[in-house]
């Protein structure tokens, strides 16, 4: 690692001798214009050494931030974004040591291998990033209630936090959060057992109501309470999934459909309480919108409506009730290389097609004929 980083220090000091002496012959005067010579890099004018740091992977960044102060003072108000992830060893360390300096940063990617994060590095960050607004936090096992507690004070501005397989997170924690996080726009708790529960997504509803994006994968302990409080309290949803939620019912379906007028992927595998009344109400739900547009004169804008829904495993599910989802929404395919309604491991609905699907099948009968 030491040898690593004197081979960095010696290229930037060869790229700016260069300089020095690209400069040294250019300098004095161009016609009436007096031409200035970089002498040392604290010389570079602030906006070439933003240039500079653009084109440098996460690692070089850092390494120049140490390369003198001109190149820690633009860092330091340049850098937005930046990700740790390639950091296998010391990660906890790295963070406290940098997030005092990289005070502008708006993105911070820190997903981890094997878990490394703990509570004062969250903390620092809290105490100096106060512009943060996309957090990446996956499987840092070692975090407790109190990162989620510094967070919610220092970084109010968050719109997208990644916490997935942090199982230490509790309910009460999240619902702290979200109390100071209100411009949450995409929240991923895939596996956060006991983090995501009903009273923490009625805390999500009645405070998040940007809400777009929400990963519930594998969070068994969610309910239909919950999952009807999003739908009231979130109506600008677009993407669900609820992958293997095994207590929710077709009511939380049924409340997605009649509130969430926005969604375009709901994923429901292996939530085996599905029945085809949860899937009327989705394709009703299709007609419903096209009615309203009908009577406002407006088209219908090509981002509304499903377009991926997974239903794997839902085998309480018939064909009639599943081809009236897919009728009802084009975007969802069955047909090869389109997968978008994933139906995998109901043999019963074997039968259900896309209107592609079905074209297709026909045009080679009309062409015998």
């Amino acid at each position: 690692m030491v040898e690593m980083e004197g081979s960095k220090s010696e290229e930037l000091n060869l790229c700016f001798k260069k300089l020095m002496v690209y400069g040294a012959s250019v300098g004095g005067e161009v016609g009436n214009m007096e031409v200035e010579v970089i002498c040392e890099w604290k010389d570079v004018p602030m906006e070439l050494l933003l240039r500079v740091l653009s084109l440098l992977d996460d690692q070089s960044v850092i390494r120049a931030s140490g390369v003198c102060s001109g190149w820690r003072d633009a860092i330091c108000l340049g850098l937005t974004h930046l990700c740790l992830s390639w950091c296998k060893n010391n990660m906890n360390s790295l963070v406290m040591s940098l997030a005092p300096k990289f005070t502008k940063l708006q993105t911070l990617i820190l997903r981890q291998d094997k878990p490394q994060l703990e509570d004062n590095a969250l903390r620092v960050i809290a105490n100096h990033c106060h512009e943060l607004q996309d957090l990446d936090l996956s499987k840092s096992f070692k975090l407790t209630d109190c990162s989620l507690y510094a967070l919610a004070h220092g970084c109010p501005n968050l719109t997208k936090l990644n916490i997935s397989g942090c199982t230490t997170f509790t309910d009460a924690g999240l619902i702290y959060l979200t109390g100071f996080c209100r411009k949450l726009k995409s929240l991923n708790l895939c596996g956060c057992v006991r983090a995501a529960s009903d009273r923490a997504l009625q805390a999500i509803g009645y405070n998040c109501s940007q809400l777009q994006f929400l990963n519930l994968g594998w969070c068994e302990n969610v309910g239909d309470l919950g999952v009807t409080s999003l739908a009231y309290g979130c109506p600008d949803l677009k993407a669900l999934d609820l992958c293997g939620c095994v207590l929710i019912t077709d009511e939380s379906v049924i409340a997605l459909a009649s509130r969430c007028h926005h969604l375009q992927s709901l994923g429901l595998y292996y939530c085996q309480n599905i029945t085809d009344r949860a899937m009327y109400s989705l394709a009703q739900s299709s007609l419903n919108e096209k009615h309203k547009l009908r009577e406002t004169v407006k088209s219908r804008c090509d981002e509304d409506g499903l377009r991926n829904l997974n239903i794997s495993q839902c085998t309480a599910l018939t064909p009639p009730a599943v081809q009236a989802v897919c009728d009802s929404f084009p975007a969802l395919h069955t047909c090869p290389g389109r997968h978008s309604l994933i139906i995998s491991g109901c043999l019963s609905l074997t039968s259900v097609h896309c209107a592609c699907a079905v074209q297709a099948h026909r045009a080679p009968a009309m062409s015998a004929h």
